[in-house]
Order: structure tokens, then C-alpha cells, then sequence
């Protein structure tokens, strides 16, 4: 059996030291002695608004985490772009003297926009309670009270419960935890919460551009994103780049009446249904030409760990009621590391108690597309387009005009949306990604999951390309947390133990 470097790396650190384990069970009693306070500051913060587009809401949570920072002594401050209405960046520091290696923790307090009518029972900025999953019966109870013992597998729901506020408490409540042990982090700590990672960080590399010394560490350790669907923890040294397409289609100019003009009038949800169908076939691969020309592939190590990791596919087409998959055969772990193209959602006319017979005038599509390493966004999105020309479309940037009406059967118009990034992955076996995985492996008695890319996104290629350091992404939550859905939430087992991975990370050897 032939053995990578990192499988043999695990095998020799898999066993914590005694150091180790009594740092765990220092954060561990000093999390279970304060857990309704920690659960109370989460549901403070959990109440505020955070998409990155409501300015005086995403203002009030940076104001918020500002002052938690303060409470902590980290001699936090804003960072802001240049650019009009930017979200800030908070910024925050622990300087150990003595230390040789500054790492940067990253989360970000922004969330995705969402539709309250969408949510069971609850809205999205007013946390609750569940017993357990929605989706396994799990009842709303009330918030414990302070002689109340709280279960691990409640789980708090609100947006951002997981995606990323509970980044963001992990990595204050570890230094909390760290404080009240007496112990000191092997590394200079600094924090950056970003304001619009959702938003697709338009101006994140203007704020890095314009605090660029501020910024300098060897390493930004990402919190984000989900645990392994096993259950277990895991160690990502990648993630798939991301930029987003509005798409629309045109017909007449006025809405029709569909037994007058049906079979006569062009319909334009029949014609974005038709033009969306030419993108992808019935296996799922993607028909664009040259969307897969770039992409690099994985090295030995790479293929390696995605062999290694717990095959979960069977399961979870079992949880999620799926007979088939796509992909020809291909697991998940490979497949997110191709790159995707996906339809977040279609509109035209209207469905349910205000559906008419009408011939609408108009059909939409938001297209996300997930790029991997290898791949250039802007050239994905010029392939797209050429594709969208290649079907007979005569492309515009606004509304057609009259006179383009009447001249080309077939218009769409096409809006690449601000944001968006590439893919970056970092090597599996540096010193400071085999000192990250044996630090997570420290708190876990099972064996971490290590993958080389995720299937989510984060700027990570923004930060590389500006600072020239390398990112590692260390997730905490649930994989069912429903994220960027309604009904987001988080296990609380899943932040009790990113408390306890955090701290490790905040004090590993390297």
C-alpha cells in the first residue's frame, strides 16, 4: 500500500499530546461553564440584518462586532474602501512577543439575501430554537434559561447561523477560552471579518490594496463552510471560484392573452427553457465549448485525499430523495473539482394563485458559475456568451430597442454581475498545511477528512493574488445547515467543537 506524505503525517500526529488534550478540555469546561452567555451574544448578533446591501443594517453589525472585539482587547478597527457604500472590513490583533509567524483568521458577517415568507414558522433575523432538525420533526423551544442545560443537538436558526457568524463566535469565543486557560497563542493573531463576501467581495482587494502591510501573515485560516458529510472535521486547502450571469429574453412587448395569441406569439419561458437545455446534457456535463479546456488537474496528493475521504454519495441520495445524479458515474468529491454551471432561479409570468393565462413579455435566469483551478471567469463568461450568440441570440447589455425588436427574432440580455473570482488551492503538504491538519486532528478522535477543493466559494484568489500567502479553510458547520437557503441553521454541537478546533489552530506548532 503506497502512502502519501500527509497520510503519513496523520498517522504519526493523529494521537494529541498531553498538551493537547488538556488545552481541549480547558476550552471545553470554560465553553460549558459559559454557554448561555455565549448562546446570548450569538442570538444578539444573529438579530441584526446582514445582507451586504442594506447599508445602515450592515453598518450596525459591524458596529456590533466592534464592540465584542473591544471586549476582547483586540484593538479592533474598521476597515473601508474607498468606494462609496462599501460594507467595512473589521479588523482586530493579538501580538505574542516573541512570536515568529503571524496567521490571519478570517470569517465574514454578511449573508445571503433571503425571502421571510419562504421560512417555517420563524424569520430569518429572529433566532430560535429547535429541538432538532426541521427537517427530522425538530420543535421550536424557548431560550434556556440560566439553570437551563442546553442540548448539543439543538440547533439555533436564523440566516447566517452557519454561514458565517458562527465563524465569527468560534474564533472570539476560542480566544475567550484561551484567556481564561492562561494560554498564550504560539502565533501573532490578526482578524479579518469581512462585510460582502456574499455580495461576491467587489471591494475586498481595494481594502487589501489600501491596508496592504496591515494585512501581512504567513497564512489566513478561513472559517467557513461545512463539516464533511460524514460528520467529521475537515481540512479544505481549496475552493471553487465564482462570479454570477443575469440572463433575459424577450418576446413581445406587452403581455398577451394566451388563447388569442398561444401557438402565434413567441413564449419566452419556452425559449430561455430551450436555450438553457443547449448549456448541459442529460448527464449533467456541461456542452459549452472550451468550459473545461483550463482546468488543472490534481496532483498525486490531491487524488489521494479525495480517495481517502469517506464516500458519502449513496447516503446522501438517500437524505435528499435523489434516484439519480449527475455526472456519469463521477462521485461528488471529484465532481467539485470540474467546473459547474447552474441555475439559481428562473422567472416568467407568474405561478400558483396569481397565475394567469398570459403570454408573458419577458423570461429571466441567474446563472452561477463555479470555476476550479485553471479556469478565468471573465474567459468562462465570454465562452458563455459566445454559446448564447451561437444559438442565433443577438446579444445586448440593456433593453432591446424598438427598431431591435423588429429586427432580430431572438435578443438576450446579458448582465455580468460586480464580484466574482477565481478558484485558488494551496499544496496539501507545506509546513503550515501539515501543522493546520494535525491540529484539527488533535481535537477529533476520528480522522479528519482532507480535500483539496471545496465545492463552495470564498475570495481566497483576491487574497493570494494581492498579499502572495497562502489560505487554508477549516469549516465548523453542520452539512445540513441549509445555507444561502430558508431555514439556515446550526447544530450546536458543530460550534461547541469549532471553539475547541479554533483554539488548537490559535496555538499549534509549526
Amino acid at each position: 500500500m503506497k502512502l502519501t506524505l500527509i497520510t503519513l503525517f496523520v498517522l504519526f500526529t493523529a494521537s494529541p499530546s498531553v498538551a493537547q488534550n488538556k488545552l481541549q478540555l480547558e476550552v471545553r469546561a470554560y465553553r460549558q461553564k459559559h454557554e448561555h452567555q455565549i448562546l446570548k451574544e450569538f442570538v444578539d448578533l444573529l438579530s441584526i440584518p446582514n445582507v451586504a446591501s442594506d447599508q445602515p443594517n450592515i453598518r450596525k453589525n459591524a458596529e456590533v462586532i466592534i464592540e465584542m472585539m473591544k471586549r476582547r482587547q483586540l484593538s479592533p478597527r474598521l476597515l473601508e474602501a474607498k468606494s462609496t457604500n462599501a460594507p467595512p472590513a473589521i479588523y482586530g490583533e493579538w501580538t505574542i512577543p516573541g512570536a515568529k509567524q503571524t496567521l490571519i483568521l478570517y470569517a465574514h458577517y454578511d449573508g445571503q439575501p433571503t425571502d421571510p415568507k419562504q421560512w417555517h414558522e420563524t424569520r430569518p433575523w429572529q433566532p430560535v430554537l429547535r429541538s432538532a432538525a426541521l427537517e427530522t420533526g425538530g420543535n421550536i423551544i424557548g431560550m434556556p434559561s440560566p439553570n437551563t442545560a442546553i442540548d448539543p443537538e439543538w440547533r439555533l436558526y436564523a440566516r447566517s447561523s452557519s454561514d458565517d457568524k458562527a465563524g465569527v463566535m468560534a474564533i472570539l469565543t476560542a480566544l475567550d477560552a484561551l484567556r481564561s486557560a492562561g494560554v498564550k497563542p504560539t502565533s501573532n493573531l490578526k482578524f479579518l471579518f469581512e462585510g460582502e463576501e456574499e455580495a461576491g467581495s467587489p471591494h475586498l482587494a481595494e481594502i487589501i490594496k489600501l491596508n496592504h502591510e496591515l494585512l501581512q501573515a504567513e497564512a489566513w485560516i478561513i472559517c467557513d463552510g461545512p463539516v464533511h458529510q460524514s460528520g467529521r472535521k475537515q481540512v479544505v486547502f481549496g475552493v471553487r471560484g465564482d462570479t454570477n450571469v443575469d440572463l433575459t429574453v424577450y418576446a413581445a412587448n406587452r403581455p398577451l392573452h394566451s388563447g388569442h395569441y398561444g401557438n402565434w406569439a413567441p413564449n419566452p419561458a419556452y425559449v430561455l427553457a430551450r436555450l438553457l437545455t443547449s448549456m448541459k446534457d442529460s448527464e449533467g456535463r456541461i456542452t459549452i465549448a472550451g468550459w473545461y479546456d483550463d482546468v488543472e488537474a490534481l496532483g498525486e496528493t490531491e487524488r489521494s485525499a479525495i480517495a481517502e475521504a469517506p464516500q458519502y454519495d449513496n447516503q446522501l441520495k438517500t437524505q435528499l430523495g435523489l434516484a439519480k445524479t449527475e455526472g456519469e458515474g463521477k462521485t461528488l468529491l471529484e465532481l467539485i473539482n470540474l467546473p459547474s454551471l447552474n441555475v439559481n432561479g428562473m422567472s416568467s409570468g407568474d405561478v400558483g394563485a396569481l397565475a394567469r393565462n398570459v403570454i408573458p413579455t419577458t423570461a429571466t435566469a441567474v446563472l452561477d458559475l463555479r470555476l476550479v483551478k485553471g479556469n478565468d471567469y471573465h474567459r468562462q463568461v465570454q465562452r458563455l456568451t459566445e454559446h448564447i450568440r451561437k444559438q442565433g441570440f443577438y446579444i445586448v447589455e440593456r433593453d432591446p430597442t424598438p427598431e431591435e425588436r423588429q429586427k432580430h427574432p431572438l435578443i438576450a440580455k446579458l448582465i455580468h454581475r460586480s464580484g466574482g473570482y477565481n478558484a485558488e488551492r494551496t499544496q496539501m503538504n507545506l509546513p503550515i498545511s501539515l501543522a493546520v491538519i494535525a491540529a484539527v486532528q488533535s481535537t477529533s478522535p476520528d480522522r479528519i477528512v482532507k480535500l483539496p477543493t471545496s465545492g463552495g466559494s470564498l475570495p481566497l484568489s483576491i487574497i493570494t493574488k494581492n498579499l502572495k500567502t497562502v489560505t487554508i479553510t477549516v469549516p465548523i458547520a453542520n452539512y445540513d445547515n441549509n445555507q444561502h437557503a430558508e431555514n439556515e441553521n446550526i447544530r450546536l454541537h458543530n460550534l461547541w467543537e469549532g471553539i475547541e478546533t479554533y483554539a488548537a489552530l490559535m496555538t499549534m506548532l509549526h
